[in-house]
C-alpha cells in the first residue's frame, strides 16, 4: 500500500517558506520602490495621453473635452504618402541594421577568437568597443564633418586616390541609408560582439582536439564545429531582434539626416516627432505612434515565442 500525502500540510509549509523567505528580504524589496516609482510616473501615467490618438485633440479643452474622431486618424496614416513613405523607410533600414548587426559581430567575434596574443586581441576589443560609449549627438558631429562635400576626409582621400568628385553622403537620398547603416555597424559592433565572444567560451575545447586529430583545418572547425555549436545563441540573438524591426534609431537619424533625405532617410519616430512637436497635430502623431507600439509589441511577441521554440530561450 502507497504512503498518503498530506496535501494541505504541504501546501501550508511551501505557503510558509515563501512568507519566511519574504520576511528575510523586505529590505531588498523596499530597495526596488524608487525605481518602480519612477517607472510608474514616467512610464504609465503617460499612457493615459495614447487617446489623443482617437481625439481630435486641442491643448486649451484637454483630453475631456476634445472632439472624439475614432480611427479617423489612423485611416489618414495610410492615405498620406509621406505616411506610406516613413514606414518604408523603417522596415528596410531597421532590417538592414538587423541582419548586419549580426553578421558583422558573428564574423567579428569569429576573427577575433583565432588571435592567442591577449594584450593585442583585448587591444582590438577595447578599441573596436569604445564606439558604443559615444552619444550620436557627438558621433553626429563628428560624421557631419568627415562626410562633407567640403573638405571633409572621406571626400578629399576619395578624390586623391580615385579621383571621384566630392560626395554628399548626408544629403544625397541613393547614399545616406548607406551611411546610417554602416555607421550604426560601426558604433555597435564591439557591444553586440561580446554576446558571441560568451557563446565562443561556452563551446566544449575536446570537440576541437578531436576535430584536430581528425585532420580537420581551422575553417572546418569553424563550419562543422564553431557555428553548430553558436547556433542557439544566434537564433536567440536574431529573433530578439524583431521586436525592433519598426526601431531604425531615432537619436541616429535626428542627428544625421536634413530635409533633403527625407524621401529616404525619415523614419517612424523622426516623422512623429516633426509632426507632432514640431507642426503641433498632437492627435495624428500619437496615432502613429501608437500604430508603431502596437506593431511592435506584436513582434517582440512573437521573437520570445520564436526564440523558445527553437533555442529553448525563455525570461520568465
Amino acid at each position: 500500500m502507497q504512503p498518503t500525502v498530506d496535501l494541505k500540510r504541504q501546501t501550508t509549509a511551501v505557503g510558509t517558506r515563501k512568507q519566511w523567505k519574504l520576511k528575510g528580504t523586505w529590505q531588498l524589496h523596499t530597495m526596488l520602490l524608487p525605481a518602480l516609482a519612477i517607472v510608474f510616473i514616467f512610464q504609465y501615467i503617460p499612457m493615459f495621453g495614447l487617446v489623443m490618438a482617437f481625439q481630435d485633440y486641442e491643448p486649451w479643452l484637454g483630453f475631456l473635452h476634445s472632439p472624439w474622431v475614432g480611427l479617423e486618424h489612423f485611416k489618414t496614416m495610410f492615405e498620406y504618402e509621406d505616411a506610406r513613405q516613413v514606414i518604408w523607410n523603417t522596415l528596410v533600414i531597421s532590417t538592414l541594421k538587423i541582419i548586419f548587426n549580426l553578421a558583422v559581430p558573428l564574423a567579428f567575434a569569429l576573427l577575433l577568437n583565432e588571435i592567442y596574443v591577449m594584450k593585442f586581441k583585448r587591444t582590438v576589443q577595447t578599441i573596436v568597443y569604445l564606439p558604443h560609449f559615444l552619444s550620436w549627438v557627438i558621433l553626429g558631429g563628428i560624421l557631419i564633418d568627415i562626410l562633407s562635400p567640403e573638405g571633409g576626409m572621406v571626400n578629399r582621400v576619395l578624390t586623391a586616390l580615385f579621383g571621384i568628385e566630392p560626395i554628399f553622403f548626408l544629403g544625397d537620398n541613393d547614399w545616406f541609408r548607406t551611411v546610417v547603416v554602416v555607421t550604426d555597424i560601426w558604433k555597435e559592433c564591439g557591444f553586440n560582439t561580446i554576446v558571441f565572444l560568451a557563446a565562443l567560451t561556452s563551446i566544449n575545447p575536446s570537440l576541437y582536439e578531436a576535430a584536430i586529430v581528425d585532420g580537420a583545418n581551422r575553417w572546418q572547425q569553424t563550419i562543422y564545429i564553431t557555428l553548430p555549436s553558436m547556433l542557439p545563441i544566434i537564433i536567440v540573438v536574431g529573433t530578439l531582434s524583431l521586436g525592433n524591426i519598426l526601431n531604425a534609431g531615432f537619436d541616429q537619424i535626428l542627428n544625421l539626416y536634413n530635409p533633403l533625405v527625407y524621401k529616404t532617410g525619415d523614419i517612424i519616430d523622426t516623422y512623429v516627432y516633426r509632426v507632432g512637436l514640431l507642426n503641433g497635430d498632437f492627435s495624428y502623431a500619437t496615432a502613429v505612434g501608437l500604430f508603431k507600439s502596437i506593431i511592435s509589441f506584436i513582434l517582440v511577441v512573437i521573437g520570445y515565442r520564436l526564440a523558445y521554440k527553437y533555442a529553448n530561450y525563455k525570461i520568465f
